[in-house]
């Protein structure tokens, strides 16, 4: 039996050493693929690391920037803690120095401009220009004219007067490139008398009144003579804003209103941008562009029974939704026939323009966000404080009462005023408006404009204008001055007021045009208030 069993042992130990040798190469294959596949990842990631040390991978931000333009971002400089230089330095170079190259200014490190200096070159399409009547200082129109270089806008005419016309800024100002600078002088008025809507009925009802009303037909002459501008320099699209107003291209793939119109059918001959006003949460704001965040939405971007559901507590006494105007600004395709229709609005002498208005887009209204606001319009306007002579001056009901009080309180009056009808300091009705979206906060101009501030872009463009300034003159130029969303009355008047200008004035020459009287002379679109609640019951009633 033993001997039997040992036999069979024996027999069957061939076939057993056979599937062991077998299998032995599969399973020694299996082995080296797993090993395989656990030291290339870490292969590769000590590759990656090895070449990251020694600087050997191109940072993608760069990669296409502009040859000799700095890529560096503020704290990330050679001097910089964060640097490689500091990373073998000792651990002694303590981190309050951190601090304080983070907060210094460093060269800028947007990647599309030349060390910013805006060389935007043939190749950008479309063609933005703006347009503005403005007598403000260089404190808003830098920050306002760069903030919009950054979006996409290459071209501005700047049809000055007041501070703005003075040497010494008007220097700076011609010294930007692209920016043509236009004076009101006694030449250029009576050329815009001759112009063809001197004389037409569109624009005839703003005409022998002061103040808001000769700024609206101001705006609408030097509009006219803008649209020749934009066609000469080969312009596709042109917007007109005030310098207290800042695009706001949202909805777009990029924050950039040349992609935003870029993206707008062909066939579309006008763009609507809703305005959204700011909303001051104090009363001692010094720069609007840098320190107001919060902006009241248009009737436009909100839901019907949310903007009359909160109606009250947006208005919070005010005789309107907006401060001031609520109907939006406009951009226009340069086209032949194009006319101006009021300072919001564009037309054509052949056609209805066919216009769309943005969901998301808007224009940032920054309006009465100064507290001296209050005074320097109420400087500018010759009218009695009186209910009945306020409307010879302003067209919107807030202008009129803001215009009383400054003319008749007290500062401490006024500050009063102030805080009770522009400064959003309930913290509650500021949250819940917050909440329903009628109330929204905007990072963006904030950041972009700090942004160029601190890269030294407003100072050495002062700096590099070619004349000789006293550092007590450099400093006034950057920093305070007078809030101006109007023109200042000093100049002559506009269209049949006496003073010399009227023999100017001639007959409109007959076109050969066969456009309807209705879609030539369309009027005028004014300064709008927003939708009151009294048509809003109206309609629910009826």
């Amino acid at each position: 039996m033993p001997s039997h069993l040992h036999t069979s042992l024996r027999a069957n130990a061939p076939s057993f050493y056979s599937n062991s040798s077998s299998s032995s190469p599969s399973q020694s294959f299996a082995a080296k693929l797993l090993l395989l596949l656990t030291l290339l990842p870490l292969s590769l990631a000590l590759l990656a690391f090895a070449l990251q040390w020694r600087g050997g991978l191109t940072d993608p931000t760069t990669r296409w920037a502009p040859p000799g333009s700095s890529h560096l971002f503020p704290g990330m400089d050679n001097a910089s803690p964060l640097s490689s230089i500091s990373r073998h330095s000792s651990p002694s170079s303590s981190s309050s120095s951190d601090c304080a190259h983070l907060a210094r200014s460093a060269s800028p490190s947007f990647p599309y401009y030349r060390d910013w200096k805006f060389d935007f070159g043939s190749s950008l399409k479309p063609k933005i220009c703006v347009t503005t009547s403005t007598s403000a200082g260089l404190d808003q129109i830098l920050p306002w004219m760069f903030y919009h270089k950054v979006i996409g806008v290459t071209t501005f005419f700047l049809f000055v007067e007041g501070k703005a016309a003075s040497p010494s800024i008007s220097k700076v100002l011609e010294s930007i490139p692209g920016v043509k600078v236009i004076y009101r002088t006694r030449e250029l008025e009576e050329q815009q008398a001759k112009s063809r809507i001197w004389n037409e009925t569109w624009l005839s009802g703003f005409f022998y009144k002061p103040c808001n009303y000769e700024l609206f037909v101001k705006q609408s002459l030097n509009m006219e003579m803008a649209i020749v501008m934009a066609r000469d320099a080969g312009m596709d699209w042109i917007i007109h804003l005030d310098t207290d107003e800042l695009m706001h291209p949202a909805g777009a793939q990029e924050y950039s209103l040349r992609q935003l119109l870029m993206d707008v059918p062909g066939n579309v001959d006008m763009v609507v941008f809703p305005n959204y006003e700011s909303s001051v949460e104090r009363d001692n704001i010094k720069d609007p562009f840098s320190e107001v965040l919060m902006f009241k939405k248009n009737y436009d971007h909100l839901p019907k029974d949310t903007y009359f559901g909160m109606y009250k507590e947006s208005t919070r006494g005010n005789p309107n939704y907006f401060l001031t105007y609520g109907n939006g600004k406009s951009a226009a395709r340069i086209q032949d026939h194009l006319r101006p229709n009021g300072a919001h609005r564009w037309h054509n002498y052949m056609k209805t323009p066919n216009e769309v208005k943005l969901e998301e887009a808007a224009v940032l209204h920054y309006t009465y966000a100064k507290f001296s606001d209050l005074t320097s319009r109420r400087d500018r306007c010759g009218c009695k404080p009186t209910k009945e002579d306020v409307k010879r001056c302003f067209m919107l009901e807030f202008d009129r009462s803001a215009f009383i009080i400054a003319s008749t309180a007290t500062e401490d009056e006024m500050l009063n005023w102030y805080r009770e009808h522009v400064v959003w300091g309930d913290k509650d009705v500021k949250m819940k408006l917050l909440r329903k979206g009628i109330l929204t906060r905007i990072y963006a101009p904030m950041a972009i404009i700090q942004g160029l501030r601190e890269s030294g872009v407003f100072s050495s463009v002062i700096a590099s204008t070619p004349s000789i300034l006293s550092r007590d003159k450099f400093l006034s130029l950057i920093g305070g001055g007078n809030s101006s969303r109007a023109v200042a009355s000093e100049s002559l008047p506009s269209r049949k007021a006496g003073r010399g200008v009227e023999h100017h004035s001639t007959a409109r020459k007959i076109l050969d045009v066969e456009a309807s009287a209705a879609a030539s002379h369309a009027p005028a679109i004014p300064p709008l208030s927003a939708p009151g609640i009294r048509g809003y019951i109206s309609d629910e009633v009826y």
